[in-house]
């Protein structure tokens, strides 16, 4: 991940303090917005577009 990662959140979280971001690119970063400095997740993005799949399919 490099300084120019442009992270995002859901359209539908509006002004939410309580949501997830994410940047999406080969790996894609998952952190959560109350605790941007503390861990966050790395998936590739076969693993993120499979998990978008199967969440749209429910």
């Amino acid at each position: 991940m490099t300084s120019e990662t442009t992270w995002h959140k859901s359209s539908y979280s509006n002004a939410a303090e309580n949501c997830v971001e994410v940047a999406e690119g080969p790996t894609t970063h998952i952190r959560d917005t109350q605790h941007r400095a503390q861990a966050q997740l790395s998936v590739s993005s076969f693993e993120w577009n499979a998990l978008l799949h199967a969440l749209r399919s429910h």
